[in-house]
Formats: C-alpha cells, sequence, structure tokens
C-alpha cells in the first residue's frame, strides 16, 4: 500500500526537485536537462516529477519564478536600509552583485534561458515584472530627487546591462586578471551618474 503524502512530503519534494533542477538548468541549459534526468538525480521513478508539475517547461517557470523572487526581495531588503536615493542605489548594486556571486545558478535560469514570459505561467510573468521594475526604480529615484537629469527608463536599464555584462563576465572567469567586479561596478556606476548629473547639483558643487 502506497504511503499518505503529507502536505510537508510534497513541499518538501517539490523544493528539492526545484533545487536539482536550477542546477541542471543552469549547467546544461533547457534542451540539455529531461525530466528522466532529473527523476534519476532525485532516486525517483520517472513518472514522479509529473505528478508535481505539467512538463519540463513548468519546472522551468517555476524555478525561474522563484529565483526572481528571492533577487528581487535581496534587492527590496537593501533598499530598505538606505538612507535616500543614492545611498539605496549603492546598496542595491552591492545586493545585486553579492546575489550574483551566491546564487550563480539562479542567477543563470533567469537571464540566460530563452522562456516565453507570459501569462501561461504567470508566476513568473509577475516576479520578472517584479525584478525587472525595481532595478530601473533607483534612476526614477534620483530623478525625482534632483540629483540626475536624463531618461530614467534609459538612465536605469543601462546601468543594468552594464552590471549584468560585469557578472556574466566573472562568471565566465574573464576577470580573473583584471580589476576587481566591483572595482569595476563604481567606476562605470560614478562615470554614469557624472553624465547625468543635475544642472543644479553640478551648480551646487562648484559652489
Amino acid at each position: 500500500m502506497p504511503r499518505y503524502l503529507t502536505e510537508k512530503d510534497i513541499a518538501d519534494f517539490r523544493a528539492e526537485l526545484c533545487r536539482v533542477a536550477t542546477e541542471r538548468f543552469a549547467r546544461f541549459g533547457y534542451e540539455g536537462v529531461t525530466m528522466r534526468q532529473l527523476a534519476e538525480a532525485l532516486g525517483c521513478s520517472p513518472k514522479t516529477p509529473y505528478r508535481y508539475f505539467k512538463d519540463k517547461a513548468d519546472i522551468l517557470a517555476t524555478v525561474r519564478a522563484e529565483a526572481f523572487s528571492r533577487f528581487a526581495e535581496t534587492l527590496e531588503a537593501a533598499a530598505a536600509k538606505g538612507d535616500g536615493p543614492l545611498d539605496r542605489a549603492r546598496l542595491v548594486g552591492d545586493a545585486y552583485l553579492r546575489f550574483a556571486d551566491e546564487h550563480p545558478h539562479a542567477y543563470r535560469i533567469m537571464f540566460e534561458i530563452d522562456q516565453p514570459i507570459s501569462e501561461e505561467h504567470p508566476d513568473l510573468l509577475r516576479e520578472s515584472k517584479r525584478a525587472r521594475t525595481f532595478v530601473t526604480q533607483q534612476a526614477e529615484d534620483m530623478v525625482k530627487a534632483g540629483l540626475i537629469d536624463a531618461d530614467p527608463q534609459l538612465f536605469g536599464w543601462s546601468m543594468w546591462a552594464a552590471t549584468h555584462g560585469l557578472v556574466m563576465l566573472k562568471q565566465a572567469g574573464m576577470l580573473e586578471h583584471g580589476p576587481d567586479i566591483r572595482t569595476l561596478a563604481g567606476f562605470h556606476g560614478a562615470l554614469m551618474f557624472r553624465g547625468a548629473l543635475a544642472t543644479s547639483a553640478k551648480t551646487g558643487r562648484k559652489r
């Protein structure tokens, strides 16, 4: 007689499956992972994962949604400690790099795997939007405070693109003989801020 599964049993299995899937998707890509391989890694029947997820795409959407959620929580927690827009932007930038360092597999499946983000997977759609919106929010806050004079969307997305590029260079081992990633990120951020510095702020500095 099969053992009755409690809610904790179900939650624990789903969590372990998601942990294994996150690592496998990050290492081998979507096409390089099969449901059978995931089942083998978990030591269960090839049919067992289908009791918890519709298919491989459903698993990927779930682990990506969870990754985006943790990413957004990390950035939001960092911003909450900031004293003013500039300090919040600095803390968010540090938190971004720290998350990428501590959760490289999660970072890769968020940004390296091509999967439609649509209403078919509402959790993924919601959490990815939450993270995406928050990343550029720092630029909007600096514009509102009169610190920079720039299109906040262009400024925010440019900062994000540069930071992501640095993360990918580090994950590829390309910064081993170059400057520290945080030094590079700080240098680039300072250049962008100086270039977008509001006229009033520039005048105030000259005085």
